[in-house]
Formats: structure tokens, sequence, C-alpha cells
């Protein structure tokens, strides 16, 4: 029996940078993970970093810890995206790994903060998506932060007194959710990825699909 089901068709695109920030403790660790896990087209920009390794992180995995001085000259020679200073530590992102898979279609998913996101918008607006995830409340990020034991009371503390002020960047974003569910919130973070891959600009393949069909075929 012959079916009239026509066969998916795949336009190619060009990939795009999703960008998760959000205060410490607002869930953005946990959703990016459950995305990457969810989704295969999906890969983690790993970061170049100065601070030291957190017990169960691995190099190269987790981030690629350097010293001061190799950051300094990624810096020097332009090779880093993004780079900011955060907590007393360095981070950014390596250039080429990123723009070699935007080439050939696969999204890059960034775990920065407003100082990277602003970086990347300067130097790749078209392919960047942004994202802000607030907590539900002040009271419920504290809470977060110390049932996930990280971090010392003084290092949490600290972590609180910034909150404010990352905060107060999110009318820099494009798209804004509340973390008052992580499921709701990865559903919410999913379907804007979603959309996005559909932008018009993003189909490098779409002018001559178009043609195609303009021309009967």
């Amino acid at each position: 029996m012959s079916s009239n089901v026509s066969p998916h068709i795949s336009i190619s695109r060009r990939g795009l940078m999703l960008v998760l920030s959000s205060p410490s403790g607002a869930g953005k660790t946990t959703i990016s993970r459950r995305l990457l896990e969810m989704d295969t087209n999906l890969h983690l920009s790993i970061s170049v970093t100065t601070r030291p390794r957190r017990p169960g992180e691995t190099d190269g995995v987790h981030y690629h810890f350097i010293s001061n001085e190799d950051f300094g000259l990624m810096v020097n020679r332009q090779e880093l995206l993004e780079h900011a200073k955060v907590f007393d530590y360095y981070y950014g992102t390596p250039r080429e790994q990123v723009e070699s898979r935007l080439a050939s279609g696969q999204d890059i998913l960034f775990d920065i903060d407003w100082q990277g996101t602003q970086q990347l918008a300067q130097n790749a607006r078209a392919d960047l998506v942004s994202v802000f995830i607030l907590p539900p409340s002040i009271r419920d990020l504290e809470r977060r932060l110390k049932t996930r034991a990280q971090d010392s009371a003084e290092v949490v503390a600290k972590r609180m007194s910034k909150a404010a002020d990352e905060i107060s960047h999110w009318a820099e974003y494009d798209y804004i959710v509340i973390n008052d569910d992580v499921e709701r919130c990865l559903a919410q973070v999913h379907a804007i990825l979603t959309a996005e891959r559909l932008r018009r600009h993003r189909g490098t393949g779409l002018v001559d699909f178009v043609k195609q069909l303009r021309d009967g075929r």
C-alpha cells in the first residue's frame, strides 16, 4: 500500500547561542542539565576559568581550568568570544569552538552572567537568544543556596548580596521565566528554543527550498 505522507523535510540552518542567566541558586544549572539531556542538538559551551575546581568537577567537561597568565594571553589574542570577572575569578568562552558549531547548524548553550551576555550581544547579536531565570522570591533563593551546601556561609552571604545587582539586568534579556516549578520552567525554556530555531534568518537553506517550490518542484 502506498503512502501519501511526505517524508520529513530537513532544511539546513545556522545554529544559535542560547544563554541562560540567573542569580546563583535560581536554577539555571538544573535547567541547563535537563535541556542537554532532552535535546541532542544542544551542546554546552565549555568555558575557560581561573577558579579552582570544585569537588566532582572534571577539567574539559565542566570547565577548562587555566592559570591567570594563560587567561590573559587568550584575551590579548582575541581568542575569547566573551569574558568576565565573577567572584574574584575570570571566565571566558573560546571563540573558535562556538563559531564552528554554529556554522554546522549546532546550537550552543551558555550558562553565563549578564556581563558575558552583553559581550555576546555586541559580538554576535543575530545568533543570540538570551533567557533570564528569576527565583520566585529572595527568601526562596537564599534557601536554595543553603540547601545545596556547595559553599560556605560567607560565600552564600556574598552571593545573596550580589543577587539584587544581577536581577537588575533582567530587562536586557530576550525572555524572562520564573522558576517556581522546575518542570514548568524547563518546558518554557525548551519552547523558546524550539521557536527560535524556526526564525527565518537562521534558515540558510530556505532560499533554495522556496525557489524549488516556486519552480514547481
